[in-house]
């Protein structure tokens, strides 16, 4: 059956549903091994599938988590009774997506910056993870802020926008909502503002090579960074300002045709990330949808009860549930701080 725009539209609608949001577990191979070695656990396939079904598994997380971005070797992946992890998450009525980009390298006579690769054989790549049962994609393409060196430059700019609109327009052409994440990486020691003029050059690019390929813009979500200081900028922002520079920023780029918007947290940890998102629905109604889609924000707490023992996995669900928990209640704009203190 063929795939119709309305359909994706459909589909990015119900990513970015009230009070959910996306996992982001596409961590590639040598990324979740960084993640294990911090408890201290050998990244083998067998203890990254137990991981993953633990968390796809939690009891009652669909009431927080929309959808679930996976890697190849995860989607290939089976659960504890069997069953492939897409069957799994749908039968929760949790979408399960892919990660279809293949890394960030170095851009020719672009010293410090890099491309995203990964456009030969997408078209084909996209149609066997539909088969396998995603129904949405995400490339990510990183901006480094560096003004000694006058970083970015408008050819890493232009480069990565277009391969951005590139994937898109074949993800909506095989039947997959394609989720585009440019991301201003918050590394360095550049201010709040500086971040600003950055994400706001780096999203007008996106959008009009969006608009070059005739991609639909209601069938597509946003993941980009939020606008923050670098972490090593000596005045860091309180959630109030974030809110504020962030929607300020998108409120003059982001068409508001799009569906919704599911930030990244980029470094952030779990209590800033989540108190991030809440300021910005406290704001008010904008024209699409303020969402989440975290890796190590979502997970940071449960990674570190689980430690790799099957002793401690109903530990770690509480921690993952009660972490999704609170970012449904962000995305109400209804979070506060004394929640994180509270049982599950």
């Amino acid at each position: 059956m063929t795939t119709t725009i309305h359909d994706l539209q459909s589909i990015a609608q119900q990513l970015v549903a009230p009070g959910k949001g996306i996992l982001a577990a596409d961590e590639s191979t040598g990324t979740i091994k960084k993640r294990f070695d911090s408890i201290a656990l050998e990244s083998t396939e067998d203890n990254r599938r137990a991981y993953r079904d633990l968390l796809f598994s939690t009891p009652g997380v669909e009431e927080f988590i929309s959808g679930v971005i996976l890697y190849d070797e995860t989607l290939r992946q089976r659960s504890s009774d069997g069953k492939p992890f897409a069957q799994v998450l749908r039968e929760r009525e949790i979408l399960p997506g892919i990660k279809v980009d293949q890394g960030a390298k170095p851009l020719p006579f672009a010293p410090g910056e890099k491309v995203t690769e990964g456009l030969d054989r997408l078209r084909e790549r996209c149609a066997e993870y539909r088969e396998l049962g995603a129904t949405f994609t995400k490339w990510r393409a990183v901006t480094d802020i560096d003004g000694r060196k006058g970083l970015p430059s408008d050819l890493a700019l232009d480069a990565n926008a277009h391969g951005l609109a590139r994937y898109a327009a074949l993800a909506v052409e095989e039947g997959l909502v394609p989720i585009v994440e440019p991301e201003v990486l918050m590394d360095g020691d550049h201010s709040l503002e500086t971040c600003f003029m950055v994400t706001e050059r780096t999203l007008r690019k996106v959008f009009a090579q969006l608009y070059e390929h005739r991609v639909p813009l209601k069938a597509i979500l946003l993941k980009p960074n939020m606008v923050v200081p670098g972490k090593k900028h000596p005045k860091q922002a309180s959630p109030e300002e974030v809110a504020r520079a962030t929607v300020d920023c998108f409120l003059r780029c982001v068409p508001a045709a799009l569906p919704g918007i599911v930030f990244l947290s980029g470094g952030q940890s779990e209590e800033e990330a989540t108190a991030n998102l809440d300021a910005m629905n406290r704001l008010g109604p904008m024209p699409w949808q303020i969402s989440f889609s975290y890796g190590r924000a979502l997970q940071a707490s449960a990674l570190a009860a689980w430690k790799g023992n099957a002793a401690n996995r109903e530990a770690a669900q509480r921690a993952f549930r009660h972490r999704a928990k609170l970012n449904g209640a962000a995305r109400h704009g209804r979070y506060e701080p004394k929640m994180e203190k509270i049982a599950v």
